[in-house]
């Protein structure tokens, strides 16, 4: 069974950097909830996924996640530059990229390739005092470590790159020697739900925004959708008919 690495943090902003979360566009993002992962579907959905059309291949034709859907789901930016800059491939560039942007750099054991581990950002969060406003724009820079300048935030396509890594992770996990999953599976998950709502467990908030709130701790509320095998979904999929 692929592994999915779908984090469920709890964790909350704090209230006095909501007003920079507007700004950046990213607050509906930030009132997502969580959403629990349904390993057996994502799954099923990984081995109907064609890396050479990009999209999901079923019995009664191929579909997608689409722009429209990230927008929706996730409430993220669609318009605006695209999200690119050069990969940091030294410690040292990367420990100097996070004086500039946090005021403090991990260890090498906080590292993991030219990224940072969230434990790392997570505890960053923890100690800062949100005395001044570089300190409160450092709070909502936990979510985009790659940018430099707070005010170009929301000039970006940001819903685009999620959408993006989104498609590269599927291609990654339909190789036969892959065993992971690592992108925005309540991304993937509630497009399934919403796509296909005969495979989807009871939203407990069928009225909500950013739409993945539909479905915020729906284990609580239907607890067999959780414990569904692969051969349930398989069968779902393979019984799909037109109309």
């Amino acid at each position: 069974m692929l592994t999915c690495d779908h984090s469920v943090s709890s964790d909350r902003y704090d209230d006095r950097v909501e007003e920079h979360l507007h700004f950046t566009g990213f607050y509906h993002a930030s009132q997502i909830g969580i959403v629990q992962c349904q390993k057996a579907l994502v799954y099923t959905l990984v081995k109907r996924w064609h890396p050479d059309t990009h999209t999901f291949h079923l019995l009664i034709g191929e579909c997608a996640v689409t722009l429209e859907d990230v927008a929706m789901i996730l409430g993220l930016p669609m318009d605006g530059l695209p999200v690119t800059r050069m990969t940091i491939s030294s410690v040292e560039a990367l420990e100097a990229e996070c004086l500039h942007q946090f005021g403090a750099a991990p260890r090498m054991s906080e590292c993991r390739g030219s990224g940072i581990k969230l434990t790392w950002l997570r505890d960053l969060k923890e100690r800062l005092q949100l005395t001044d406003e570089e300190n409160k724009q450092r709070h909502v820079k936990k979510f985009l470590p790659l940018l430099r300048d707070f005010g170009s935030i929301a000039q970006f396509s940001w819903g685009s790159a999620c959408l993006a890594h989104l498609y590269r992770a599927l291609c990654r996990a339909s190789r036969f020697d892959c065993k992971k999953i690592d992108s925005s599976l309540t991304l993937l998950l509630v497009w399934a739900w919403i796509r296909l709502p005969f495979l989807a467990p009871v939203p407990r908030e069928p009225r909500s925004f950013p739409l993945a709130n539909r479905w915020r701790n729906w284990e609580r509320g239907d607890r067999r959708f959780r414990y569904m095998k692969l051969a349930h979904f398989r069968k779902a999929f393979d019984d799909l008919q037109e109309g």
